[in-house]
């Protein structure tokens, strides 16, 4: 054999070797990357942060706050801690002054406490109005009405008419979803460990819209009014109803935020539309269904005759009448009335 080959094939072989060698060295003798473990951010005091979205005027109850652990370093002297002594039930009441996302820590003017200026004003929403009206233990709800509930306001009423007979009795839901903002001059009716606690009231402050304002000033002068308490689940309902009848604007992209707000609105709004009605025959067949109508009287043989034609009209009975003609006499008889 050939001396150069022998040599190029032996200086071949050793090359493969060192390669073999030197790759063996490199997969065995490295190590897998180790985790580099984050430092954790030390957490500082418990600070109170809003469970859910808080708008203006929300009246705070016990389910709107927590306390969460804060970073030290980025809590502020205006922050509820629980070091400097914050209570939850203290804040019991409160109204919402500026609007506070979920999450978010609440500060000392972010709230209103009852008895300070502006309080009853930051509770209302834009553009609403607080109305008083007079309730009893049966009008009232036994005392089960708590800021913050919605109720139906019902009118019961006597309508008398123009003729004999007893008056109509009448109930009349006329206005709904209806927010109470107080009752007496409590906007907190929860005791120390932050339970509700019914009591008898005279009096309860609703939140209103300017025209319902004024329709409620007009019916406690006709009748008497009662609280109706509504479902929560009642909103579902009204929202579907409002969307049929269109009264709201559903957004056609599909955003979240404008759902929400539509959401909001209709949630928070009062209705005067929506009114329903029973009269007495609806709860008893000896009670009216109509007002009493008025009877005219048929005229004596001796006075004279009334004019064909001309003349001043006789009285219209508000109810059903029957004409009847004698030559020139006419006489309107009332019927079908109870």
């Amino acid at each position: 054999m050939d001396v150069r080959k022998v040599v190029l094939l032996v200086g071949a072989l050793v090359v493969a070797a060192i390669t073999a060698v030197m790759a063996k060295n490199m997969f065995t003798g490295a190590s897998a990357p180790q985790a580099q473990a984050t430092p954790m951010v030390q957490a500082g005091p418990e600070v109170l942060v809003a469970t859910k979205h808080l708008p203006v005027g929300t009246i705070i109850d016990a389910e709107s706050l927590r306390f969460q652990p804060w970073p030290k370093g980025l809590v502020q002297p205006a922050y509820f801690t629980k070091e400097n002594g914050a209570d939850p039930a203290s804040l019991l009441g409160t109204v919402v002054r500026t609007e506070i996302t979920a999450g978010q820590p609440l500060t000392q003017g972010a709230l209103v406490k009852p008895g300070e200026r502006g309080f009853l004003a930051a509770a209302l929403g834009p553009g609403m109005r607080a109305v008083t009206v007079s309730v009893s233990a049966t009008s009232g709800v036994a005392g089960f009405v708590f800021p913050g509930d919605r109720v139906d306001i019902v009118l019961t009423q006597e309508v008398p008419g123009g003729g004999e007979g007893p008056p109509l009795k009448v109930a009349e839901t006329v206005l709904s979803n209806v927010r109470v903002l107080a009752v007496d001059q409590a906007t907190n009716v929860q005791d120390e460990n932050g339970v509700a606690t019914p009591r008898t009231v005279s009096n309860v402050t609703l939140e209103t819209t300017p025209k319902i304002a004024e329709k409620i000033a007009v019916a406690q002068t006709i009748g008497s009014l009662s609280l109706s308490l509504r479902s929560i689940a009642d909103n579902t309902a009204e929202l579907e109803r409002a969307i049929a009848a269109g009264e709201v604007d559903v957004p056609a992209d599909g955003d979240a935020k404008a759902e929400r707000k539509m959401i909001l609105a209709v949630q928070s709004r009062p209705s005067d539309n929506n009114t329903t009605f029973t009269v007495g025959s609806d709860v008893s067949r000896y009670q009216r269904s109509s007002v009493p109508a008025k009877t005219a009287s048929t005229p004596s043989s001796s006075a004279a005759p009334a004019p064909a034609t001309g003349g001043a009209p006789a009285p219209r009975s508000s109810g059903p009448i029957v004409r009847v003609a004698r030559g020139n006499n006419v006489t309107e008889v009332a019927v079908g009335v109870r």
